[in-house]
């Protein structure tokens, strides 16, 4: 099996990003996007992006008073002369070079479309920026969105600032989703739909000013995953299925690994925790799973059947808790002031990971310790949330307390069994 990676993913190539374009046939990596150290200086001739002069990438925390270096893209973005130059539309142009050029070399290929956009930062050239925003605006253009709970309540941007974002947001969407197009009209010009499966996923949404507990979200801040947030959408178009109807099945990302094993007929060696689409796309079953679990390390661990969400919080503490890691020399992150992580200590042991058999380095911490920057936000205890989906997708009536909490608890102690969840995560929700 031939693979091929096409990405403008910069974290796949940061420390700890554990190197796993080496693990593919041929890869590409597009560079210049949100925090990749690409460029050493701004490009003077002003040919680019900087005809819209932006924000730069520390502009929000500025605003508490903390000092960052400047984001990569923040120079990156000044040597892109025309739209062609932009990561996004450079990492399409590679996907659709390996399908027209490379794919008709193998009879059986996996082509993994590593798209960072419509990430931030929502930069993009005309005609996309301004799409739509058409009020009067002077002020640099706003292209990295403020990570914060309570964004226009807590005064930190104003409306108008926050209508600015959710268009180059808009705008940024409207791009990349032109670009992907010439991958669909690749699929049509080759007749690649009658033997070749399409699956478009992403990881997470992002925050808009999403109103939830009377405050407006934004980004990535430290609270439960809500819809906007965790509900991610998934595509499909499989040979032999007609297009343009839904399924109605509980699905969560790492069912994709599976679904890929049975695609190629690859027998794993080793414990994974998805399940197969393929029943689903034969209509030969109307489920895979009963629940899909979720969550942040430090924060909220959540747990959804499909019809209800239960967000658990740690109680009395948030500890104890742990990192297990094989790579802590290099998973100290630089590129950013405010993004850090602790070095391990005399506490650091060796353990196994959970759910494996294979001996790694466990780091615990306690009360007073540097916390990663996952564990940043709402350090609430005792704060759970229970929201009823299929009559409150907007969450806003928090049904903790209820009869429904005791069950949907026994079906998350139960799921952290059996994916083999360590016991002090138990402990520290309460669960042990």
């Amino acid at each position: 099996i031939i693979s091929y990676l096409a990405t403008d993913h910069p974290h796949l190539f940061e420390a700890g990003g554990e190197n796993y374009h080496t693990d593919f046939s041929g890869w590409q990596y597009v560079r210049g996007h949100e925090g990749d150290l690409w460029r050493t200086y701004n490009d003077p001739t002003w040919m680019g992006s900087p005809a819209m002069p932006a924000r730069p990438g520390g502009w929000f925390w500025s605003r508490f008073g903390i000092d960052t270096p400047a984001r990569g893209y923040d120079r990156s973005r000044t040597f892109f002369r025309t739209e062609d130059d932009y990561p996004g539309p450079q990492t399409m142009k590679d996907a659709e070079r390996f399908l027209r050029e490379a794919s008709p070399h193998h009879e059986r290929w996996f082509l993994f479309v590593d798209e960072f956009d419509p990430h931030e930062p929502f930069d993009t050239p005309p005609p996309w920026s301004g799409m739509y925003f058409d009020e009067p605006w002077d002020d640099e253009w706003i292209i990295w969105p403020p990570y914060i709970d309570g964004g226009v309540t807590g005064g930190v941007i104003t409306e108008k600032e926050g209508r600015h974002i959710r268009a180059n947001y808009g705008a940024k969407l409207s791009m990349i989703d032109h670009w992907f197009g010439r991958i669909l009209d690749t699929f049509d010009d080759m007749n690649l739909w009658d033997n070749t499966a399409l699956i478009v996923c992403t990881d997470h949404g992002h925050y808009l000013g999403d109103q939830r507990e009377g405050r407006d979200i934004w980004g990535k801040p430290g609270v439960p995953q809500y819809e906007p947030l965790g509900h991610t959408p998934l595509l499909i178009s499989w040979p032999g299925v007609d297009g343009g109807s839904t399924i109605n099945a509980l699905t969560t990302n790492v069912d994709l690994f599976a679904t890929l094993a049975d695609i190629f007929d690859a027998q794993v060696g080793h414990r994974t925790h998805g399940s197969s689409l393929k029943p689903l796309l034969a209509d030969t079953s109307s489920s895979i799973r009963d629940w899909a679990i979720g969550g942040v390390w430090g924060n909220w661990i959540q747990i959804t059947d499909g019809k209800h969400k239960y967000a658990r919080s740690a109680v009395e503490s948030n500890y104890p808790i742990s990192i297990y890691s094989n790579r802590w020399s290099t998973m100290p992150i630089h590129f950013n002031g405010i993004v850090g992580m602790p070095p391990p200590d005399q506490r650091a042991y060796l353990d196994k990971m959970p759910g494996t058999d294979i001996p790694v380095l466990r780091q615990p911490f306690e009360q007073g310790d540097q916390m990663p920057i996952w564990s940043f936000g709402d350090q609430s205890v005792d704060k759970h949330y229970l929201f009823d989906i299929t009559i409150d997708p907007d969450e806003q009536e928090n049904r903790a307390g209820e009869k429904l909490e005791g069950e949907m608890l026994e079906m998350l102690r139960s799921a952290l069994l059996a994916v083999q969840a360590p016991t002090d995560q138990l402990q520290r929700i309460g669960l042990n």
